[in-house]
């Protein structure tokens, strides 16, 4: 199938209710799918560096600002927010060689400050990334240690772009050895001993560094004073793959190597690094199924896998038959969903039953040990580490219960409270329930509904309905300071745990797909009914809201019933359903999504629900604020520059249609406290508002 564009002279886009848009300027850009036409008039906000971009970005941002300085109390909604944000946090404690490392963050500092524990009981800085840049856009992205813990490899991430710099550093003098690794990208570092380390990369591309297509990973092997031009190549260019990653085993010995070409499914392979010029192992050769070794004891190795077991098992092979049919079952699939980590000398088996955690430990036996007992219903993470450490630690979460970390004796099976937040926050006086309600096609859908104990049931309450519904991706109870002032103000905050994620294994991720994709969208509509039927809200008081692949769930859901909400918020959502694949890493999404070229039945599938292209002229479409960053090279900001052009040029009635573009900012990782705050401050204050809220309920 041949795609065909052509484009011409612009036009003007209509005036929107009582606010005067920008101009976005209508292209005459038209593509051929199967011999269909489809225009795309704003094509040419693709270009990210064009000036014509950057003054309709500023255009858009002064009329979105000058909207929300209007709000009376969003000046209070943000006071609020930072003094309940303003609380001492503090990671778990991590020993590299012979020194303890953690990080903290004293309540508003943009970025956590990693710290290394003194022998005299003085703790001193080790990493600042508030000192990387003076308005806190550049974020620590990962550290990693040598294996002796004397040299450490930190990645930088600048303006929130996934492109990473790893810089190389003596873990005890701070000195710089030598040049930054540069163009690193979706990896880790992880080190050989204390000679070198592995990290992932592909070739810079033409064109846009945020925007062109990236589809061609490489691992390389950096050795410790050589240049990276230097690097060994290790796997990637023979066989092209859009994602490669390689990890060493703890004990040194091996080098375990995952590729693959969209976000589920990989092939593994496997080198031994005992043995200089050793081949690399094949173990999987098909992207039918996800494996990962999570540990080996000798040439044992233990695999956590679904091939033929859709929530997870744990298998154990020899590493010198290592294919797929010499596999042992070393913990059964069961109906809940697996995912283990190992420390201490043992493996913990994570499961969730209906999106919540229960945890049980095993020996290297395969012997149970015991079910760890959690403080409540929540999400419990953690319990990794190597196998020598004495003490072990998790952090455990629900939506009213702030993250607290546990510290863990795996011979005992002793829990304590290692760092309990003191949030200002009344956890008592709210309540998280969980319900099961009906979609479209009779599935039943796991939801958790959380409010203020004693909510009036009269639907006037004003309501954040969240969703994903993607990637495996699983919706679990976690706190959010955000949610926490929503939930003070009277809010309802409603999180169902749609068909494409996670929760309920394989079958569940499948069930919203490509041709499945419509589920999802049923699902998140089902909900808001629900939410609506029961009496917790209307569709006067109901928002939804959602992230990237959440953004596209936004996206077509106020698109297919614009009259089931009042507020819609897409956030860097996937929004051009036909061109997404042709942006950055885009490609790889296709195992969710499928692309316009697959087919005329898929390319008919993705036109029918593509937010950009369904926005139709004559109709009222909720109160939308849609965000995104100009350093988003995750999911590009074009995507919600077309949508909210669409949306202005169509609207009927006055509901507002703003963009809000944060700068210097990309997907979302690494952004700094300050802009999340106020991110979140005017998200919230444009819902209520556009709910008919004069003030804040006094608390």
């Amino acid at each position: 199938m041949a795609v065909t564009a052509t484009t011409a002279a612009f036009g003007q886009n209509q005036k929107g209710g009582s606010i005067s848009y920008p101009e976005s300027k209508k292209g005459t850009t038209v593509d051929t799918y199967f011999d269909v036409k489809v225009a795309d008039p704003y094509r040419w906000l693709e270009d990210d560096r064009s000036v014509e971009t950057e003054a309709w970005v500023k255009a858009q941002n002064k009329v979105t600002y000058d909207y929300l300085d209007q709000i009376p109390f969003r000046d209070a909604l943000k006071k609020r927010m930072e003094q309940l944000w303003n609380y001492e946090k503090i990671g778990a404690p991590s020993i590299e060689g012979k020194a303890t490392y953690y990080y903290k963050n004293n309540g508003l500092q943009n970025q956590s400050v990693l710290y290394k524990k003194g022998k005299d009981g003085k703790d001193v800085v080790f990493l600042d990334a508030n000192t990387f840049s003076k308005d806190g856009t550049t974020s620590l992205g990962g550290v990693d240690f040598s294996k002796d813990g004397s040299k450490v490899a930190y990645a930088i991430s600048e303006g929130g772009s996934d492109w990473r710099k790893v810089i190389i550093m003596d873990a005890v003098s701070h000195k710089i050895l030598e040049d930054t690794i540069t163009d690193v990208k979706f990896s880790g570092v992880s080190w050989k001993g204390n000679e070198g380390f592995y990290y992932s990369s592909y070739d810079k591309p033409e064109g846009s560094q945020l925007s062109a297509k990236t589809d061609q990973h490489k691992l390389y092997f950096h050795k410790l004073g050589t240049a990276q031009k230097d690097d060994t190549l290790i796997f990637g260019l023979k066989e092209k793959r859009r994602y490669v990653g390689g990890y060493v085993t703890e004990d040194d010995r091996y080098l375990v190597i995952s590729a693959a070409n969209a976000t589920y499914g990989n092939e593994l392979y496997i080198q031994d690094l005992k043995t200089p010029n050793s081949p690399i192992v094949t173990i999987v050769d098909n992207f039918n199924s996800s494996s990962r070794i999570i540990d080996n004891v000798g040439t044992k190795l233990f695999i956590e896998t679904d091939l033929n077991a859709p929530n997870q098992k744990i298998v154990t092979v020899d590493v010198q038959n290592p294919k797929p049919e010499n596999w042992k079952e070393f913990i059964k699939e069961t109906e809940n969903v697996l995912t283990p980590t190992t420390g201490g000398g043992y493996i913990f088996a994570n499961y969730m039953k209906d999106a919540v955690s229960f945890v049980q430990q095993y020996d290297y036996s395969g012997k149970l040990v015991r079910e760890i007992k959690l403080p409540a219903l929540g999400t419990a993470g953690g319990f990794g580490g190597k196998k020598e450490e004495k003490l072990l630690y998790y952090s455990f979460a629900n939506y009213i219960t702030p993250g607290t970390i546990y510290s863990f004796d795996p011979k005992s099976g002793k829990s304590s409270i290692y760092q309990q937040p003191k949030v200002d926050f009344k956890s008592e006086n709210y309540e998280s329930k969980q319900v099961f309600y009906t979609s479209k096609d009779g599935t039943k859908v796991p939801m958790m509904i959380t409010y203020k104990k004693g909510l009036k049931l009269n639907g006037q309450n004003p309501t954040i309905l969240y969703g994903y519904g993607g990637f495996n991706i699983s919706l679990t109870p976690s706190f959010s300071i955000a949610n926490a002032v929503w939930l003070e103000n009277g809010g309802v905050y409603a999180v169902p745990n749609l068909r494409g994620g996670g929760e309920y294994g394989k079958k569940w991720h499948d069930a919203g797909t490509k041709m499945e994709k419509q589920n999802v969208f049923d699902d998140f509509i089902a909900a808001g009914e629900y939410l609506i039927a029961q009496k917790y809200t209307s569709s006067d008081f109901l928002a939804v809201r959602g992230g990237s692949n959440g953004g596209l769930l936004v996206g077509a859901t106020m698109t297919q019933r614009p009259d089931l909400m009042k507020v819609a918020l897409p956030a860097v959502g996937v929004l051009d359903m036909l061109r997404y694949h042709t942006f950055t890493a885009g490609a790889g999404w296709a195992y969710d999504y499928g692309t316009a070229q697959d087919s005329k039945e898929m390319f008919d599938y993705l036109k029918a629900y593509s937010p950009v292209q369904n926005v139709k002229a004559g109709v009222q479409y909720p109160a939308t604020m849609v965000t995104t960053g100009d350093h988003d090279d995750r999911v590009v900001p074009a995507h919600s520059f077309k949508f909210a052009a669409e949306l202005q040029d169509k609207q009927t009635g006055t509901n507002p249609v703003l963009i809000r573009i944060d700068v210097k900012a990309g997907h979302g990782a690494g952004k700094s406290v300050a802009a999340t705050i106020q991110e979140n401050v005017d998200v919230q204050a444009f819902t209520l508002f556009n709910m008919g809220v004069k003030e804040l309920p006094k608390n």
